[in-house]
């Protein structure tokens, strides 16, 4: 069994899920690595301190840089805000270690490269928290689509709601500031759904977009001395602060292959929590996916009998669906948190035979491309093209 040493990089939401997965990596996929979760680092002492103890993690660190040169360490993963992803990954890189993102892979096109340059100069493997690809059933959507059940594909139809900023009085955040998180839904959420609408339909070509933001100023937020999982928080009534993102993006799309795309991503969805729903058609079927029903798959196809014609609902948890096989048995379905050990183990298993894998830094800057692009023709407003490679 072959043991690497782990440093993650950011400790709250992300930091939480990445640190069980890596926990359950190996109970579930044997394929002869193992994680150990040797250093957490974050800038505040003592909350790090607590995410140690609470995630298990046998150090603390919060220092990055002094952590990522370390000769103990083999892979850094990152889950801090956008604006720390390339100089962190690069320093990462440059020292020889295998390196994992959090989505959106930079602030812009221009870093993602940057960063897809340094991995691969320094021939280390590179991952992209994409981890909705590791759902079984859009692993099930890429097999259908891949045997030609769907026919041509004609629409992508993709939306990611969610209503965690409904009330005007939920305070402000780095989610919230652009200079900290390049953009709101838009690069938070759009790149979830533009991941899938590449990972399945293909790249790309052309874009037009708009956004707006609904609420242009926010409480302060007070200072927490709590870790948390949940996107709460209080604020300071009596101070407000400009919201610098929008709070809600939505763009057409033309692919490269002749689809029509349609995308949307908001955080003022009331009732929405975490609603990402695509529906591709085509010219012999249609796929539909919910991630709050993240074990089925609807599927219809022109080619059934038409007395018969119809959606059926299709509970990916047989052995025979991706991933399921290190899980339960049939009908025992899995959540959120099991995708990312999906992830990390397709990760551990790349660095282990020395090969690549998807998505990666590539696909990171491929999807930034398209979110810089969008973020052109809002300014333009007209249609803007996609740059190539």
């Amino acid at each position: 069994m072959r043991e690497l040493n782990v440093a993650l990089i950011g400790y709250n939401f992300m930091g939480k899920a990445h640190s069980y997965a890596l926990d359950n990596t190996d109970f579930f996929f044997k394929n002869g690595v193992k994680p150990v979760k040797k250093v957490i680092v974050g800038r505040t002492e003592h909350l790090v301190k607590q995410a140690a103890d609470n995630f298990g993690w046998q150090e603390y660190a919060t220092d990055w840089r002094e952590v990522v040169n370390r000769g103990d360490i083999d892979v850094v993963d990152i889950a801090t805000p956008t604006i720390s992803h390339m100089e962190i990954a690069i320093a990462a890189a440059q020292a020889g270690k295998h390196v994992f993102c959090e989505k959106p892979l930079a602030m812009n096109a221009e870093e993602a490269k940057r960063m897809l340059d340094a991995a691969r100069q320094a021939k280390v493997v590179h991952m992209l928290g994409h981890n909705y690809r590791r759902v079984p059933a859009i692993a099930l959507a890429k097999k259908l689509i891949e045997d030609g059940r769907l026919g041509e594909i004609y629409h992508f139809r993709g939306v990611y709601l969610q209503d965690w900023l409904l009330d005007p009085n939920f305070p402000t955040s780095w989610k919230l500031d652009r200079k900290i998180a390049g953009s709101g839904p838009h690069g938070d959420l759009n790149a979830h759904i533009i991941d899938l609408a590449r990972y399945l339909v293909g790249e790309i070509d052309q874009v037009v977009g708009m956004d707006k933001t609904f609420i242009a100023q926010r409480p302060k937020v007070q200072v927490n001395e709590q870790l948390s999982g949940n996107l709460t928080a209080q604020g300071d009534q009596s101070q407000l602060q400009e919201v610098t993102v929008e709070d809600a993006a939505a763009f057409l799309a033309k692919f490269a292959g002749g689809a029509l795309g349609t995308f949307e991503a908001t955080r003022l969805a009331g009732g929405r929590k975490n609603h990402e729903r695509i529906e591709i058609n085509g010219s012999k079927g249609t796929l539909a996916f919910n991630f709050e029903a993240m074990n089925e798959l609807e599927f219809w196809s022109k080619e059934d009998p038409v007395e018969i014609q119809g959606f059926r609902k299709i509970l990916v948890t047989e052995d025979v669906h991706p991933y399921i096989g290190a899980w339960w048995p049939p009908g025992h379905i899995i959540g959120y948190e099991n995708t990312f050990v999906n992830q990390f183990a397709d990760f551990f298993n790349a660095i282990n035979k020395g090969t690549g894998l998807t998505p990666d830094f590539h696909d990171g800057w491929m999807n930034n491309k398209v979110l810089d692009a969008v973020t052109r023709s809002i300014a333009s407003s007209k249609w803007e093209r996609v740059d190539g490679e």
